[in-house]
């Protein structure tokens, strides 16, 4: 079977088992989320927290706590990782350095995942399993509840109350991602991923050395990384490490966890706002662009010149032999259309134009399916904006599924959509100005751009892979990269939950012969367009003097 047949079946295989996933999965989730049913354990947290569920909260009331919650979360972390060199199974490994432990923190939190260490040299297993997997949770409940929250916006009228964060934080964790997780880590078991809390052991000698290696608890924390599109690793080389990602079907496993639920989350949004159209309308939006990166890449990995890249079948560099080029194509697009950042290959090797479209990919602020809740509410804002163009061309009031949009509507939506950009190109900007910065870079030229251009992208749009030729450990780096995770994930979610507030608090408008179907194939292609069209005025100058450049010169 030729590499080009077997990854074209790995895609096929794929699509259908995220076929079958899809109606039940979404289904589910709305189910949990309309519930006004408690279960015990969840009662149990409410009363531990203090924390009222039936109590319905206006926006700023439901920002506030995500916000509270959130930055609980960034202190206990570094905390946590502050005093590890005192705590019980820190595998010998010091205390982290304050700079190192607030770019963590503010990672994990965020649900981007950025890592400038490590993993199996600096982090023991009480900060790994404690610290770093809860947040993988939590991160990812909290993204998923700020996207029913706008869905909430949608579907209720003339009252502002989305929902009590607490209630959907919780049932995010305990009914959802919980439950998937413990299926999903006795198949990466059964696969051969390692689940053990053993301590650091050699395993033999190699070229005149030892090696060591270190156990944990890594198949539990894997699948939680996939399935909540977190992407932080273990292990320093991440899904490409044996003990993480050890055989293609568990690597195409992988991926499946990745986009299950961003993509399973449209049909929720179609059933809780009572049209399953839309739905599909949103899902098809997204498929088209997730195929089309998909197919791009694969072409570019596969479109080989020369003797090397004929007896290997493409571009082998930088990839497992075990995933081959189909395989590390799949997962690098979904990888990168999500906030996920986990990867089997390394990017910085992938050719000019591959890495480009990576680079897009998350760009395009990763809503294709995109991240665990963030890929839907940033879908939908995208889906605003396309209704405002249409309205401005036909001079129409926007209308979107049933909701005015006005100018505080689009004044916010508008916002969403220039925080991420103006934080990857004002720190991409100052760290190519500054003399210090640059020297982290391991190339020159159009490739050392690209690697602080990608890495400024990864932590402001919260996704946490790297091109990996970056030096990232420096105060410079693990600081301001810190800075733009947690805004370009929480500024986002203020406009978010100020602009469901609005729609929430309006009344529907009746549908009427003018009103622009948003459930139909001619929209999807107007929204496909727009996102493509407001992402390439934004970002092709900064692409022209990095992928682009190296990409044409190849």
């Amino acid at each position: 079977m030729s590499p080009v047949t077997a990854g074209v079946l790995q895609l096929l295989a794929l699509i259908a088992a995220l076929a079958l996933a899809y109606r039940p999965l979404g289904d589910y989730m709305a189910r949990v989320y309309s519930s006004e049913k408690h279960y015990k354990p969840e009662k149990w947290i409410y009363k531990a927290i203090g924390a009222n569920p039936t109590a319905e909260m206006r926006w700023p009331a439901y920002l506030r706590a995500v916000l509270a919650f959130s930055a609980v979360s960034v202190l206990f972390l570094y905390l946590l990782q502050r005093v590890q060199g005192s705590l019980p199974g820190s595998l010998g490994f010091v205390s982290i350095d304050p700079d190192q432990a607030f770019n963590t923190a503010a990672s994990f939190v965020a649900n981007t995942n950025w890592q400038s260490y490590y993993g199996e040299q600096a982090m023991g297993h009480v900060v790994q399993t404690g610290g770093l997997a809860v947040q993988n949770f939590v991160s990812a409940a909290v993204g998923m509840a700020v996207a029913v929250a706008l869905v909430r916006g949608f579907a209720r009228s003339r009252t502002g109350e989305l929902g009590n964060f607490w209630s959907d934080l919780v049932r995010g964790t305990v009914r959802i991602l919980l439950p998937i997780s413990v299926i999903g880590a006795i198949v990466l078991v059964a696969c051969g991923v390692i689940q053990n809390f053993a301590g650091i052991h050699e395993v033999g000698q190699f070229m005149g050395g030892s090696q060591q290696w270190n156990g944990g608890a890594v198949a539990s924390q894997e699948v939680i990384k996939e399935l909540g599109t977190n992407g932080g690793g273990y292990f320093n080389a991440n899904s490409a490490h044996p003990f993480e990602n050890p055989t293609p079907f568990s690597n195409l496993f992988e991926i499946f966890l990745i986009l299950a639920i961003p993509l399973a989350l449209t049909r929720t949004f179609g059933r809780m706002v009572g049209n399953l159209r839309q739905g599909y309308a949103i899902l098809a939006t997204m498929g088209i662009i997730w195929l089309g990166f998909t197919a791009l890449m694969m072409w570019t990995e596969f479109a080989h010149h020369g003797p090397a890249f004929d007896i290997s079948g493409g571009a082998m560099e930088g990839k497992e032999t075990r995933f081959g080029i189909g395989g590390s194509s799949i997962f690098a697009v979904a990888t990168t259309l999500t906030s996920t950042g986990a990867v089997n290959s390394f990017h910085s090797s992938y050719t000019g134009f591959g890495g480009g479209i990576a680079m897009l990919g998350m760009q395009l602020g990763e809503i294709a399916p995109g991240g665990v809740g963030s890929g839907l509410y940033g879908m939908l804002v995208m889906a605003i904006i396309a209704v405002f163009i249409a309205g401005l061309m036909v001079g129409r009031t926007p209308e979107y599924l049933g909701k005015k949009i006005g100018t505080r509507e689009i004044k916010l939506a508008a916002c969403y959509i220039l925080v991420t950009p103006a934080l990857v190109l004002c720190f991409t900007a100052a760290a190519m100005a500054l003399p210090t910065p640059a020297d982290s870079m391991t190339n020159a030229g159009a490739h050392g751009f690209s690697e602080i251009l990608y890495a400024y992208t990864s932590g402001a749009n919260n996704n946490g892979s790297a091109f990996a030729g970056l030096n990232a450990d420096t105060q410079w780096f693990n600081s301001t990269i810190g800075i733009a995770m947690l805004l370009g994930r929480f500024l986002p979610m203020v406009f978010v939950l100020a602009l469901a507030g609005s729609l929430a608090e309006q009344k529907p408008v009746p549908e009427t012969a003018g009103t622009l179907r948003t459930d139909k194939p001619l929209y999807a292609g107007l929204l496909v367009g727009t996102i493509v069209i407001i992402t390439g005025l934004t970002y092709f100058p900064a692409l022209a003097l990095g992928p682009l450049a190296e990409g044409l010169a190849s």
